[in-house]
């Protein structure tokens, strides 16, 4: 279904440009600003992206995370003004591009296999590489 192109062109001054790139699957700390009365403050949310839909300016996310042992949930607008960051924490390795099936799971099953970054493998190759340093010899 096409939009017309005044309302694309709307849409489109609000979308951002600073969005990391990020999946289902992946941690992620949301930041997010909160207002308290008078005040401002920023909130992070950290936890599993779960489901990501998208749809020019009302694209949208779903975080998961456990706390004090109960599920907690939040969709946040993609291209709102109220986020002031999101971060990547780990990236996470599944099949799926909504996780709805974590609902039903708990402790180490609710896990996601995280894949590896190769800078710790380059970490563990540079200390291969640097001698160890010699022994004093014992008479």
């Amino acid at each position: 279904m096409s939009t017309h192109p005044l309302i694309r062109e709307i849409e489109n001054s609000f979308r951002r440009d600073n969005l990391p790139d990020f999946r289902p699957g992946d941690s992620v700390r949301v930041h997010t600003l909160i207002k308290e009365g008078e005040k401002e403050r920023i909130q992070v949310f950290e936890g599993v992206v779960i489901d990501r839909r998208s749809g020019s300016a009302l694209a949208s996310f779903t975080v998961r995370k456990i706390s004090y042992g109960v599920g907690v949930e939040r969709v946040f607008p993609l291209h709102s003004g109220r986020i002031d960051k999101i971060e990547v924490v780990q990236r996470g390795r599944v099949r799926r591009a909504r996780l709805n099936y974590l609902r039903q799971l708990q402790g180490k099953a609710a896990r996601i296999k995280g894949e590896r970054s190769h800078a710790g493998v380059e970490t563990a190759d540079a200390a291969a590489e640097t001698p160890a340093p010699a022994a004093a010899p014992t008479t």
